[in-house]
């Protein structure tokens, strides 16, 4: 099946950009934190931080701040006040999936790219200057006052472009940030780029892809 929408939107962190969020607090507790124990750790402050998105819109530095401190607490480890600002300001570094840059170079020419993202205004900019390709629009979870999963972030962009879901494709590698709601709200298409870092399903009625540069034939290029 190929697709022909109006627009093609793009989680930015996970799907774009490798999300180094679980390496760099490895690295950031690898003195406080036995290895048996890392992993369940690391699920912990993964887990607390869909739980921090799910309520009333917070600034992202409360949300990463806010999980570490309860995966600390749960693990009986030792929080510091420097751990959430060490978290939050590698967010910046971190460097696109290989082969992202050339497919979307190659789509936009074709389709108006838009990224939805769990990020701030201050944020986000540095992160879209490493994707190089030029984007018609970017919109973060501060704008909308929602984070993703919450349908008031997709909402957002609706309105911003003026444009309804069916006439979209929503591209990420995430079923609990993006895809469930991306089928909730009728997407045209939901492209699931399988990073091997979330449970998958076959019942959401995506595309799946297991390399990123198989998303152009899927928009007929």
């Amino acid at each position: 099946m190929t697709y022909r929408p109006d627009f093609i939107s793009f989680d930015c962190y996970g799907t774009l950009i490798n999300f180094e969020m679980g390496p760099t607090a490895e690295r950031l507790f690898s003195d406080r934190i036995d290895p048996p124990q890392m992993k369940s750790f690391l699920g912990a402050f993964k887990a607390y931080r869909l739980d921090e998105v799910l309520g009333d819109w917070k600034p992202f530095f409360e949300v990463v701040t806010n999980s570490i401190r309860r995966a600390c607490e749960t693990h009986g480890v030792e929080y510091r006040e420097s751990d959430g600002q060490a978290l939050y300001d590698a967010v910046p570094t971190w460097q696109p999936h290989p082969h992202v840059v050339e497919v979307l170079e190659a789509i936009a020419p074709h389709y108006p790219l838009v990224i939805l993202s769990n990020s701030m205004v201050d944020l986000i900019p540095s992160s879209v200057a490493h994707l190089k390709a030029s984007f018609h629009a970017v919109y973060t979870a501060e704008e909308a006052q929602a984070y993703k999963p919450r349908k008031q972030a997709f909402e957002h962009i609706f309105d911003q472009l003026g444009c309804a879901p069916d006439r979209m494709v929503h591209c990420s590698s995430s079923f609990r940030y993006d895809l469930m709601t991306a089928y909730d709200l009728g997407f045209m298409g939901k492209a699931f780029i399988d990073r091997g870092h979330e449970p998958t399903s076959t019942e959401y009625g995506v595309s799946r892809l297991t390399d990123v540069r198989q998303l152009p034939a899927l928009l007929g290029l």
